[in-house]
């Protein structure tokens, strides 16, 4: 009997494919809302105090900070797959890349050492979209990722501590940060809390409101900065950070004779940025539910990275708490962050001397409301995780802890361990094997797998798991006894089996087949497809248990074991 049974026949699958080809989601831009304006707007504002203390917090002159949400937003809202996704400078990258500058031994002062490492992590996004590498985010537990969200957003709130109370706290990690400040409370400055508490109050009032609802950041920032300087209250401003620039970023080469001591930091950047970003798209979905791509995203950042380091631009990627605010503001398209971009130009160009006004406790008070929406807004998700089980529990509440405690870079990092650990526990428990009875009516019944292997029979064991090694001792375990078994046939159904089985499995399954055929039992296995086949026959297995043993599978489902258990029927009648 030649290794084949009926030929494959050419399998349609209609999710995710039209015509035989992969449906990708349209980049349209669409129209601008009178809402995307006003989000694009408060959020371009926003961006100058935020992104000006991001810059001086890692180091850099705060007039970066301004340009990495000039070129960089508005180029990857054009092309971002999470339409409502702003990129622009984070906390998190900036510390990281003034980080990898210091290392390499390069000046973060040095315009050229800036605009080089911008545009290498923008080369590296950009290969890693290409390579379809945010697949790999797909692997990532709900769990782990609602950890490291849950984490972000806590960071974002403990950032702005200083801005807020007028305290700033000696830890250096976020939940010390926050006990730090909590436990001196007698030393926060009076007058900086009452401005943040008027910011937090005046949103919630307009919030409160529907119609007002969108305008409620806006008007916060507007109302308490006008009363700020009305009455002159001494509170740092962002003319404290440092002067607004009135002209536009000029021009900047890379050098080259830098990158090859940058390269590795600035895939230690991407990671980072990309990281951070990957969480956008489970905590704030397309607002017209399309999907969202990881891979599209990693791509988009990249391309705003390598046109925002020839405009002077620190390294950038997708910003929850900037999302945050826009998401806040009503944006209902990716309008919304062209137009933040776009204004924020505009701002400094024509008025940034004005923006030098706006007290940092009012963006204390508004950081503080967007991390705790965002934080809300994960809680059915943790609740979620808590009652599936302990160990995506535990999973969650590691990922948290190490996003709150750990360098980000770190963080990353063991949160893929975690996911790739928890994946594996529950492939390794989803191995097993269920006994197959045919009914009268040629449907197929499932029961449970003998303890011993009947003689004169055929016995069908239906597999289903991962292919794992580690599933290889349990499976040995509800394999049945086969020590007084004659004239049987075991049929392993192997349609459910992985792609690539792995060695440990068929080092099992040789194994099996030399203990049935030493008691003149045999082993057939049905439902393999080409490839799987193809590994038989290199691995010596088909030649083993006989080429007539090994059938193929079919487009019909259950063909396959149909066709072998015909033929073990008739072996074992023959041999009765």
């Amino acid at each position: 009997m030649a290794l084949a049974s009926p030929e494959l026949g050419d399998v349609k699958c209609s999710s995710g494919r039209e015509g035989g080809r992969v449906r990708r989601p349209k980049l349209g831009l669409g129209r601008p809302t009178p809402k995307d304006a006003v989000a694009g707007f408060v959020t371009g504002l926003f961006s100058i105090p935020e992104g000006m203390a991001y810059a001086s917090i890692g180091g850099f002159n705060p007039a970066l900070g301004l340009y990495s949400g000039m070129v960089p937003t508005t180029v990857g809202s054009l092309f971002s797959r999470t339409v409502l996704m702003t990129t622009t400078l984070t906390s998190a990258i900036a510390l990281t890349s003034q980080s990898v500058l210091s290392s390499a031994g390069l000046d973060p002062n040095d315009i050229d050492n800036v605009a080089t490492l911008t545009v290498l992590v923008g080369a590296i996004m950009v290969i890693f979209g290409l390579l379809r590498l945010g697949s790999v985010m797909s692997f990532v537990s709900n769990a782990v990722m609602t950890g490291f969200t849950t984490g972000i957003a806590l960071q974002i709130v403990a950032g702005v501590i200083d801005d807020a109370t007028g305290y700033r706290p000696d830890a250096h990690n976020t939940i010390l940060k926050i006990v730090d400040a909590v436990a001196h409370v007698a030393d926060w400055e009076l007058t900086t809390l009452a401005v943040t508490l008027a910011t937090v109050a005046v949103w919630f009032v307009v919030r409160i409101v529907p119609r007002l609802e969108p305008f409620a950041i806006l008007a916060a920032l507007v109302v308490v900065t006008a009363v700020a300087v009305v009455f002159s209250i001494d509170v740092e401003t962002v003319g404290d950070i440092g002067t607004i620039p009135s002209g536009l970023p000029l021009p900047v080469l890379p050098d080259p004779d830098v990158a090859p001591d940058l390269l590795a930091g600035a895939v230690a950047v991407a990671l980072v940025a990309l990281a951070q970003a990957a969480g956008i798209g489970a905590a704030v979905p397309n607002p017209d539910g399309s999907r969202t791509n990881v891979s599209g995203d990693f791509t988009a950042q990249g391309v705003a990275n390598l046109a925002g380091g020839f405009f002077r631009a620190l390294p950038t990627g997708g910003s929850l708490s900037r999302t945050g605010v826009a998401t806040s503001a009503g944006a209902q398209t990716r309008w919304a962050g062209i137009f933040a971009g776009i204004f924020l130009t505009l701002v400094v160009l024509l008025a940034g001397g004005a923006a030098e006004v706006i007290p940092m406790p009012v963006i204390g008070g508004l950081v503080i409301v967007i991390g705790a929406e965002l934080v809300v807004g994960r809680l059915p998700d943790i609740r979620l995780v808590l009652r599936t089980g302990w160990l995506p529990a535990a999973g969650m509440v590691a990922t948290f802890l190490a996003t709150t405690q750990l360098p980000l870079q770190q963080a990353i990092l063991l949160g893929a361990g975690l996911s790739l650990l928890l994946y594996c526990v529950r492939a390794e428990r989803s191995g097993r094997f269920t006994a197959l009875v045919r009914e009268p009516d040629g449907r197929w019944r499932a029961t449970d797998v003998p303890d011993d292997l009947p003689s004169d029979a055929v016995t069908v064991l239906h597999y289903e798991g991962a292919g794992l090694f580690a599933e290889v001792a349990r499976l040995e375990e509800e394999w049945p006894r086969s020590t007084d078994a004659h004239n049987a046939v075991v049929i392993l159904h192997a349609r459910s089996m992985p792609d690539i089985p792995s060695s440990t499995i068929l080092k099992a399954l040789r194994k099996r087949a030399d203990a049935l055929d030493a008691q003149g039992c045999r082993l057939m296995v049905a439902g393999l497809d080409v490839a799987q086949a193809d590994l038989f026959a290199r691995t010596g297995l088909t030649e083993m248990l006989g080429e007539e043993d090994v059938v193929l599978r079919t487009p019909v489902f259950f063909a396959a074991l149909d066709a072998a258990f015909d033929d073990a029927v008739a072996w074992v009648a023959r041999n009765r």
